[in-house]
């Protein structure tokens, strides 16, 4: 058998062949381009890769136009960690050298000893990886939102505290178009301090808002021109450009989540699994599009549900040694399954009365809250893990009996 490794760069890459006995075989560096990455199959199927029977790769990544050419028909591809390959060069020799056809020979012999260990890639379908790319975005842009928000409000606290409480009991706060209207109306408290109702009202209807306008503007004037302490003129308006610019960056980012949103939404309504993950309470269309972004479609991916309870981090961990013995939560999983796995349990507790019971039960032996959630979520996962491997939706009573059914 054939092993191939890669040694993968911006520019080029490194390419290693080897045999059952740690043979070299070929060596080759290729450029980053069409005619590199034809170059690379031409190499494969000269020592006798075919669509039948593909040469497994590994390579250190997952991603890229390199990866997407090897990924076609049938063949293996493993994507190895980079900090693991590391290791492995160190039991090849103490020299600590390193090289990139090195590399490439030491990812072949990765494979060569140890493939049984390693995962290949999972078989998702165009239509999941699609939507783990905007998935994957959005989730990417709100976390952005939310940072760029949190540096606007610790500006706001230098100079303008007027602004936060008049923002404080919106949903959102600063991320919501009213708020930003009002701060590129008014920048500064002494500027604040001057609008008219009418202005107020303006600008509210510009950001879109359509009820209780003119309430809402009578509150916002009133706290705008109450008594709160001012830094002076020329730092003022110093500050009051610094948060201009860092308002147009959260605009931008706001406009950029909200396009990602209706995109990843609209993507993860065409996948065959949409109907089924919906079904879950607490799951809705942005927070559904996410799991399927992690676990893709592959049904062969995960052998049984605690394989995707790790995967997720939601399945307890077991150190014992000698007389210790501790049982705690993964470290290493898949972060972005595991924050939306957080948000759904979150939302279940008021979309499932079983849900909730369960939440309430965990609490009363003793779980804090984060315990209670990844707990609940850990048996969401295993449910879901059994709807979508028998194509059925979830139903309330099968997935939380009452205590008296489980007693018949």
């Amino acid at each position: 058998m054939i092993y191939c490794g890669i040694d993968w760069a911006e520019r080029h890459h490194d390419i290693a062949l080897i045999d059952d006995t740690g043979q070299l075989l070929a060596k080759r560096r290729i450029m980053d381009d069409a005619a590199g990455y034809q170059l690379l199959l031409d190499l494969l199927a000269e020592y006798g890769d075919s669509e039948n029977d593909p040469i497994p790769i590994a390579i250190e990544t997952s991603r890229g136009l390199l990866v997407a050419a090897l990924r076609q028909g049938q063949r293996q591809v493993f994507s190895i960690n980079p900090m693991a390959a590391a290791r492995y060069r160190d039991r090849h020799g103490v020299s600590r050298k390193k090289s990139d056809p090195g590399d490439a020979l030491v990812l072949a012999n990765i494979l060569r000893t140890d493939m049984p260990i390693h995962r290949p890639l999972p078989n998702d379908s165009d239509l999941a990886r699609a939507i783990a790319v905007l998935a994957r975005a959005q989730q990417d842009a709100t976390w952005n939102r939310q940072l760029i928000a949190n540096q606007l409000r610790s500006l706001l606290r230098e100079y303008y505290p007027a602004a936060l409480e008049a923002f404080a009991h919106w949903q959102n706060g600063l991320c919501r178009p009213e708020a930003r209207a009002l701060l590129k109306a008014a920048p500064t408290p002494a500027r604040a301090a001057r609008l008219t109702r009418t202005q107020i009202t303006s600008a509210l209807k510009r950001a879109g808002r359509q009820r209780g306008i003119e309430p809402e503007a009578e509150r916002l004037r009133g706290i705008f021109r109450a008594d709160f302490a001012h830094q002076p003129q020329l730092v003022e308006d110093a500050l009051g450009q610094q948060m201009l610019a860092l308002l147009r960056q959260l605009e931008a980012v706001c406009i950029a989540a909200d396009e990602l949103a209706e995109a990843a939404e609209a993507s993860f309504r065409q996948h065959p699994d949409a109907e089924i993950l919906l079904s879950f309470p607490g799951l809705g269309p942005q927070t559904g599009a996410r799991v399927p972004a992690e676990i893709g479609d592959d049904r062969n991916r995960f052998a049984d549900a605690r394989s995707l309870k790790a995967y997720a981090g939601s399945a307890p961990i077991t150190r014992a040694s000698g007389k210790k013995h501790h049982v705690g939560r993964h470290m290493i999983k898949n972060n972005r399954l595991h924050h939306a796995g957080y948000l759904w349990a979150f939302s279940s507790l008021t979309a499932s009365p079983g849900a909730n019971a369960h939440y309430r039960r965990r609490r009363e032996i003793g779980d804090w809250h984060a315990q209670a959630q990844r707990h609940l979520f850990n048996r969401m996962l295993g449910q879901l893990f059994h709807c979508l491997k028998h194509k059925t939706l979830f139903d309330e009573h099968q997935a939380f009996p009452s205590s008296l059914v489980v007693a018949a």
